[in-house]
């Protein structure tokens, strides 16, 4: 009695399970000095199934394929009153993409444009429906010609098939989320359809607001009779879900350039000092304006390190080495193309210790003028003309563009 349990326990053990398939997704952004307006992501998967073996169909009809290890296998023999069918996810359906540094998120979408498989009979084509040879073979197996050349509406011939003496690869276009039927002309007593393949479409996020990181998402779909993608009612899969694991991945550019000796900001009044000493007054203001190249594709911030500061103001300040020290105000002018949060023109913005709200770009900008605005107001020149002793006021402002925006 042991025994008889014991094995009945193993053939329940033993029953074989609906099984689930990941296929990874990559594709990358990098901006295009030459194509400054270039938004595309390109796609990093390599092609298999359809697209690796016509390589041509796919480039004229801009396809990518995935071939997946998924048998659709009938339930039982198919007669003149029963069909095969091909139906794919041809819909947009919508997924979140979240970059894993910053936890930005983004909505990607994806429809699949094509689909196809091989079909495997039982015995040659010939055999079962008669022909002179196996293309005729298949073309009478089914009452609308071939799975080439008979494509049953809405779907659309891709360009290419293939056969042998008992099979025959095919690959439909999906305009719509619809079964594409095909009904025997014959008595089939079993057959399989060995391989999935899909060919799918991407509309991708605005790059340019996107963070630099690596955005990932899943999106699964279901696989038999009434499911995203379906063979037919009679074909039952070996795989249950499919998920597509998407990689995004954005790496962007953040680059500025001072010009040589750029690094050394000398403040002075308007046509310079001897101006002034000749008229006998005081400049109204001290002012010098530092002119920078920068090129980004994504937002960015900007702030200032000082070296010394003020208590009564936010910016930074120069000091006499004593107990002399004044104000300087920066300011950053931005080139055409890059634009505040609110979308507008970054003209004589006032920065401070504190990060400014991200400055976002509607194009690469590549290697673009800019100008940071130092300056010294009346009040504070006037002071310092008044308590200078011979001494040059110092110190260091640091300007800091970051691109880490949360």
């Amino acid at each position: 009695m042991k025994r008889l349990i014991w094995l009945g326990l193993l053939a329940v053990l033993n029953i074989p399970q609906a099984q689930a398939l990941n296929q990874e997704i990559r594709a990358l952004f990098q901006p295009d000095p030459s194509k400054p307006d270039k938004r595309t992501f390109i796609n990093q998967t390599p092609n298999t199934g359809y697209c690796a073996s016509f390589p041509n169909q796919c480039a004229s009809h801009n396809m990518f394929s995935i071939e997946l290890p998924v048998r659709f296998t009938s339930s039982r023999y198919l007669d003149l009153f029963d069909w095969a069918a091909v139906k794919a996810p041809a819909n947009w359906r919508r997924l979140s993409v979240i970059n894993q540094q910053t936890q930005e998120t983004q909505q990607l979408e994806v429809r699949v444009i094509g689909m196809g498989s091989k079909y495997v009979l039982n015995r040659p084509a010939v055999e079962i429906a008669g022909g002179a040879n196996a293309l005729e073979g298949h073309r009478r197996l089914w009452t609308s010609d071939s799975w080439a050349h008979g494509v049953p509406a809405p779907c659309q011939y891709s360009g290419a098939g293939d056969h042998g003496p008992d099979w025959f690869r095919f690959f439909w276009k999906t305009p719509s989320e619809a079964h594409c039927f095909k009904v025997p002309g014959h008595h089939i007593k079993w057959m399989y359809f060995d391989k999935l393949d899909f060919a799918y479409e991407l509309r991708t996020p605005d790059p340019f607001k996107m963070s630099t990181g690596r955005y990932t998402g899943s999106l699964t779909y279901s696989l038999g009779p009434g499911a995203d993608f379906d063979m037919g009612k009679l074909f039952e899969p070996d795989v249950s879900t499919l998920t597509l694991d998407f990689v995004l991945d954005v790496q962007h550019t953040l680059k500025v350039d001072i010009p040589p000796g750029g690094d050394k900001v000398v403040l002075e009044p308007q046509g310079g000092w001897q101006r002034w000493l000749d008229s006998g007054r005081k400049p109204s203001r001290l002012f010098r304006d530092q002119i920078f190249h920068i090129s980004a594709s994504s937002k960015f911030t900007m702030k200032l390190e000082c070296e010394h500061r003020l208590a009564s103001a936010s910016g930074c300040a120069i000091v006499d080495g004593l107990q002399g020290a004044g104000g300087v105000d920066v300011s950053v002018s931005l080139p055409n193309g890059l634009t505040d949060s609110a979308g507008q023109a970054v003209k004589r913005m006032r920065l401070g210790v504190e990060a400014t709200a991200p400055f976002q770009p509607g194009f690469y900008i590549d290697r673009k003028p800019g100008t940071l605005h130092f300056e010294v107001d009346e009040q504070q020149t006037h002071w310092m003309i008044d308590k200078a002793q011979g001494r040059p006021y110092r110190g260091n402002i640091t300007v800091i563009w970051d691109s880490e925006v949360g």
